[in-house]
Parts: structure tokens; sequence; C-alpha cells
């Protein structure tokens, strides 16, 4: 038996019994809107190519070698979590290793990002698509459960860290089959959707069926939220988000929720979609910086949580400023059960890691001094 599979151990991802919600993480308290005594910190993309440590690692090895070996993404991970002091660690991982087990290839390329080079924009490709093939992902629950056991012992102030796994929202894994890649304008992916509304339907059921065991994965490896990321759905109007998007992203949704952890659902640029996506039931809606966070968390409901939302080109900001923008982003919160405090998107590279402790140092400080959720 290898490492892995010893942690693993042989029922752990084989059992169907949902987990409890963690009561001993501050993090998962947050998403369920419980008291915390601070306001708990992590950030979007924070084991990335702004860290030296992770730079070190991309000398030696690919963005998807990592991804896959579980040992590797499991190090990167850990790392970061521990360097930035935060209150949870989401797994490294990419938002279209499930591609590959559906039959589609893809590939990243330098200043292109990722590449589908046969998007599949016809009905007879989409029905090709395979759905029986998620256990090829099991690489990634392997590095949860890795995470997971290293993190399993109560830090110092009696909190646990929280584990996060992810995948993608159907429209957004949708809009990169269908463009083949990133898009401006997703013509041909709103050209599907409005012309063969069966093609797009039958897209959707099976990325959900897909998206759905990989989340079960990662929970049964111990994963305590699932974050289900929807980048692109600000570029969908509310009336085509509602008629083509919320049906599948809701199911998906529900499913996880099912599994026994609160879902983060997250894009970006949609401030104009809140209260629809709140229909999705998601426990934790991710808010980005365009919207100021009280006017986002009255869009989103107040029966939610809510993530975010500091601008991440900000860490560039001198520290006087970045300060100010973290009191103001923790005063927008107004102390209410249910904020996470995060970036609006992910950190991009070049990122100064000295700003990025600093945020969480002084989140730490500000929500704590002002009582916060008390």
């Amino acid at each position: 038996m290898t490492q892995t599979a010893a942690i693993l151990g042989g029922s752990t991802l084989a059992s169907d019994t949902p987990p409890p919600h963690r009561s001993d993480s501050r993090f998962v308290r947050a998403c369920l809107r419980q008291q915390v005594d601070r306001t708990p910190v992590w950030f979007l993309r924070q084991a990335g190519r702004y860290m030296p440590e992770y730079m070190a690692v991309r000398r030696h090895h690919s963005l998807l070698e990592i991804c896959r070996t579980p040992e590797i993404a499991a190090e990167v991970t850990i790392t970061a979590a521990e360097r930035l002091g935060v209150d949870a660690a989401i797994i490294f991982a990419d938002l279209l290793l499930p591609f590959t087990p559906m039959g589609l290839d893809f590939e990243f390329v330098n200043g292109e990002g990722p590449v589908v080079h046969q998007p599949v924009r016809t009905r007879e490709q989409i029905a090709a698509l395979r759905t029986d093939g998620a256990g090829e992902l099991e690489y990634v629950a392997q590095a949860i459960a890795t995470v997971a056991k290293h993190f399993a012992a109560p830090r110092a102030d009696g909190d646990r860290l929280g584990i996060i796994g992810f995948c993608g929202a159907p429209f957004t894994l949708a809009s990169y089959m269908i463009e083949g890649g990133s898009s401006r304008n997703y013509i041909e992916t709103k050209k599907l959707m409005y012309t063969d509304r069966d093609a797009w339907t039958m897209l959707c059921d099976k990325l959900v069926t897909v998206l759905t065991e990989y989340a079960a994965q990662q929970v049964r490896a111990g994963a305590d939220v699932l974050q289900v990321f929807d980048s692109w759905a600000g570029a969908l109007s509310v009336e085509d988000y509602r008629e083509y998007v919320l049906p599948a992203t809701t199911q998906l949704v529900q499913s996880i929720k099912a599994l026994g952890v609160p879902v983060i659902y997250f894009g970006v640029d949609t401030a104009s979609l809140l209260s629809t996506m709140r229909e999705t039931g998601a426990d934790v809606l991710g808010l980005d910086w365009r919207v100021p966070l009280d006017e986002g968390w009255r869009l989103a409901g107040k029966s939610i949580a809510v993530q975010g939302n500091l601008d991440p080109i900000t860490l560039f900001a001198p520290q006087e400023i970045l300060h100010a923008r973290v009191k103001s982003v923790l005063d927008a919160a107004g102390n209410r059960p249910g904020h996470i405090f995060n970036l609006g998107h992910g950190i991009v590279p070049g990122t100064p890691v000295e700003n990025v402790i600093a945020v969480g140092q002084w989140v730490r400080e500000l929500s704590a001094r002002s009582g916060a959720a008390q």
C-alpha cells in the first residue's frame, strides 16, 4: 500500500455518510453564519506564481504535473497556507482537470492559458463526451487527504484549519469547452445556448454528473467546504443566467450540499447576478471588488454568508493604503456573522508576498479588536 493509500484508508473514500460540519474550524463556522471570535481569512490563488516556493517547484514540474501528482499538489497547498497564516487551505488544482476523463484534451500554452484544440460545438461532440471517468480524478482527493492529515491537529489558538476543495461551475467549464479557451465575448457559447437548447442542456447535465462525483471524492477525502467557481458568469445577462445557467448550477450546488459540506459560489463581475445566484442555495457567495461589500451583501441577501472582497491589485499599494482598504472591507462587513475575508479575485504574479502576509495579520488584529461576530 502506498503512503497516499494508507492516508486514505480502505473505506475513507468509499463512505457515503456525510461528514459533520467542523465546529472547531473558524472558517467552516463563518460559512454557516455561526459565531466566530474573529473574521477568518484566506486568499484566492494563495499558492501561485507570486510565491518563491511555488516557483521553485515550477522549475521542475509543469502546472498539470503538479496538479496530477498528489504529493506535490499537497506540498504546494500546505506551504502557502502555513507561510501566509491563513484560516483555510484550498487544494492546488485546476478547473479544467475534469475535461480529460470526459475525453477532451487540453494544454496550457505560455501567454495564452488553457487551450482546447478541438472545441466542442456540435450535438454529436457533446454526445461523445464521457461521464463514467470521474474516478481518474482521484489524485485530487489523494492530495486533499494528505493536506487534511497534515492540518488535523488544532493550532495554538485552538482553531483547526479549514480544507477547501473546488470545482468549476457548468457554465464556466462549458464555455472553455466551446470557445477552446478564454474568451472576451463568448460568442460560440451563447450561439449554442440560443440555437440548440437540447444540446446545451445535454452538455450541462454531463458536466453536473462528472462534477458531482468529483466533489464527492474531495469531501470523502477530507474537504470541509467546496468552492464552485463560475468565473465567467458575469458575461451573462440576468435573463440568460436564469434561463440557461441557474438550473444546472442549482443542481450541482444542491448535490454538493447533500454531501454534508457548505458550498461557496464565486463568479467575477457578477454584481447584477447576486440576487439570482443566491437561488442556487449556496451557503456563501463570493464577491468581487467591483461592488462594495455591504452593497453586495444586500444584493446577496441577509440569510447568506459572503466572501471577499479586496481588489487583488491593491496588494501592490503602499502598506498604509493597503491597511486602509482592509479596514474598509471589514467596516463594510459590520461584524455581521458570515463574513470571510478574501480577495475579489486571485492573487496575480509579482504580488509582494509580504503584503499578502500583512493583510492576513491586519484582518486578525482588526476583526478581533472589534469583536467580530460576537
